[in-house]
């Protein structure tokens, strides 16, 4: 692949990004963008059929990919995700990171379970943890790389019900800053972007019932998960070369708003 100018700049000979739970959602837009600015694309998810789909449609638009299968709430097989991407890459830089893959069951504190907390934690917390102890060194070596954590609301917003994934989230995003401390002065930006309600496939279920609170807000409606991938292509192109360590709200005006 030759280097090429494009709408998220010059994207370095050979580059590849990674990104999480690009089956479906907010990560396939975002892998699809990131293609078209010129990455190849490493593609990795829990459903081996979407992970091919996604890639084919990379393939389809010109643009190169590999799909890996890896379940995020097993630290093992994030650890053997991380041997098959190097396998798969052959020497060639992986320069982007996206930590978009997360989730987790809901249920008031005392009803969550044992391994509910845990695997919360294993989605949200353990499994960027062990991708950018396995990625970043190499970024920070070559003094580039950006990594864009994917979060939540519940990091400045809390609800009933949602704790463990709230604490999950919060870690997440200090670790944001955390590796912001780390990398920043190598040449690696670390970012987050936190979702409002997202309209993606998984969330469709409970459009009609959450008609009354989408019209609320300012943005009159929900969000579509190619918005979200913009805020991503936007933290990982060189437009965004001076920031690090930030939050970028995607929210439709949600956390600005006092409702009354």
């Amino acid at each position: 692949m030759s280097e090429t100018a494009t709408p998220g700049g010059s994207v370095a000979r050979g580059s590849w990004a990674m990104v999480t739970g690009s089956t479906s959602g907010i990560g396939r837009e975002t892998a699809l963008r990131l293609a078209e600015d010129g990455y190849s694309i490493v593609v990795c998810g829990r459903d081996s059929g979407r992970a091919a789909e996604t890639r084919k449609l990379i393939e389809s638009a010109g643009g190169r990919a590999v799909d890996l299968v890896a379940d995020f709430n097993d630290p093992a097989a994030v650890r053997r995700l991380v041997a098959e991407t190097n396998e798969a890459l052959d020497g060639a830089p992986l320069d982007v990171l996206v930590n978009n893959a997360g989730g987790g069951g809901f249920a008031p504190t005392e009803d969550t379970s044992e391994e509910m907390f845990d695997a919360a934690f294993n989605l949200n917390v353990k499994a960027p943890y062990i991708l950018v102890g396995a990625f970043a060194p190499a970024m920070a070596q070559r003094g580039r790389g950006a990594i864009v954590n994917v979060g939540s609301l519940s990091t400045t917003m809390a609800a009933s019900g949602t704790s463990a994934f709230q604490a999950a989230k919060g870690a997440l995003s200090m670790l944001t800053k955390s590796w912001t401390a780390e990398y920043g002065p190598r040449g690696v930006r670390v970012n987050s972007v936190d979702p409002g309600h997202i309209l993606t496939p998984a969330n469709e279920q409970i459009r009609d019932m959450m008609g009354g609170y989408l019209a609320g807000l300012p943005a009159g409606r929900g969000g579509r998960p190619e918005e979200v991938a913009e805020a991503i292509r936007f933290l990982v192109s060189p437009r965004a070369s001076y920031i690090q360590g930030v939050v970028l709200t995607v929210d439709g005006g949600k956390t600005a708003v006092v409702a009354m």
